[in-house]
C-alpha cells in the first residue's frame, strides 16, 4: 500500500488532503522537491542528523487535485488535465520548474481553449513567458472577440493585457463596443484595486481608436465620459480634430485605422486615404 512504502507526507490545500510519495522518486525528478526535502524539520535536535525529515510538508495554498497532477507527472511523465486545473497545474510547473509538465499543459490549454477561459489563458501566457501561447490566445480572440468581451475573464485582465489585445487590428468587434467593453473593465478594476477610473484606465484607454467614431457617437461618448473621466479630454479633443480636418492630423495612425470588425462610417475614407 502506498502508507507502508512511502516516506514522506504532504498535507494539501484547505482540505488538508494527506498524498504520500517517495522521497527519491521526488528528489531525483524535482530539484524543488529536492531541496524541500533536505530541509530540517523546525525544532529539530540534532540537526547533523542523517535521518530526512518525514514532514509532513503543509501546502496549504495548492489544491489536492492540482498537487496529484504535479506528483502523477513526477511518477509517469505524464499528466491527466482537465480545464478546471489545467492554468493552476502550469503554474506549479513553472513554480517547480518543470519544463516538460510545462509543455503538456500548455499544449491541453491550446486544444482546449473557450471563450470563457481565454483571457485567463493569455494572463498566465504573459505572466509566465509563454509566447506560442500568448499568440494562440490572441488568434482566438481575435477570432470571436464580440463573446470575449463580455466574459468575466475579460474584466479581470491586467491594464498590460488588456492594452496588449487592444493593440491588434483584427479584432471582430466595432469600436463603440469595445469602448463599452473598456468602460466595464475598469469599473470592476478600479473597484478591486480601489483607485480612480481614470488612473487604472490609463494605458488600455490608449489604445482604443476613437477617431473611428461618427461625430453622434463622440457626443454620446462625451456625456457618458463626464461620469467617469475614462477616457483623457485631450484623446476626445483629437478625435474631433480628426472630423474638423477630414484626415487624422495629430492623432497616431495606428487609431485611425479600422480593424477586423469595426463597422464602417462615411468619414473613415478621410481617415486614411491610402488604404482599402
Amino acid at each position: 500500500s502506498p502508507l507502508s512504502c512511502s516516506d514522506v507526507t504532504f498535507v494539501v490545500g484547505r482540505e488538508q488532503q494527506k498524498v504520500f510519495a517517495h522521497r527519491c522518486v521526488l528528489a531525483c525528478r524535482c530539484q524543488a522537491f529536492r531541496g524541500m526535502l533536505a530541509q530540517v524539520p523546525v525544532g529539530s535536535q540534532d540537526s547533523s542528523s542523517n535521518v530526512p525529515p518525514q514532514g509532513p510538508f503543509i501546502l496549504g495554498n495548492v489544491q489536492p487535485e492540482v498537487f496529484l497532477a504535479v506528483i502523477e507527472f513526477l511518477y509517469t511523465n505524464s499528466v491527466t488535465l482537465n480545464s478546471h486545473i489545467a492554468l493552476d497545474v502550469l503554474t506549479s510547473s513553472v513554480e517547480y520548474g518543470l519544463q516538460d509538465l510545462c509543455k503538456l499543459c500548455v499544449k491541453f490549454i491550446k486544444d482546449t481553449l473557450n471563450v470563457e477561459q481565454v483571457c485567463e489563458a493569455l494572463q498566465a501566457a504573459v505572466t509566465y513567458g509563454q509566447t506560442d501561447l500568448q499568440q494562440h490566445c490572441l488568434a482566438f480572440i481575435e477570432g470571436c472577440t464580440a463573446a470575449v468581451v463580455q466574459t468575466q475573464g475579460f474584466r479581470e485582465l491586467s491594464d498590460v493585457v488588456l492594452a496588449q489585445v487592444l493593440r491588434s487590428d483584427r479584432l471582430a468587434v466595432d469600436e463603440l463596443d469595445l469602448v463599452q467593453a473598456v468602460r466595464e473593465w475598469a469599473h470592476v478594476s478600479s473597484a478591486v484595486l480601489e483607485r480612480p477610473v481614470p488612473e487604472v484606465a490609463a494605458l488600455p484607454v490608449r489604445e482604443l481608436r476613437l477617431p473611428l467614431l461618427a461625430p453622434s457617437e463622440l457626443v454620446t461618448l462625451e456625456s457618458h465620459n463626464q461620469q467617469d473621466l475614462l477616457i483623457p479630454m485631450e484623446s476626445i479633443a483629437a478625435a474631433w480634430r480628426a472630423h474638423a480636418l477630414r484626415k487624422g492630423s495629430g492623432v497616431p495612425s495606428r487609431l485611425c485605422r479600422p480593424r477586423r470588425g469595426t463597422r464602417p462610417r462615411d468619414h473613415h475614407r478621410h481617415l486614411e486615404p491610402h488604404t482599402k
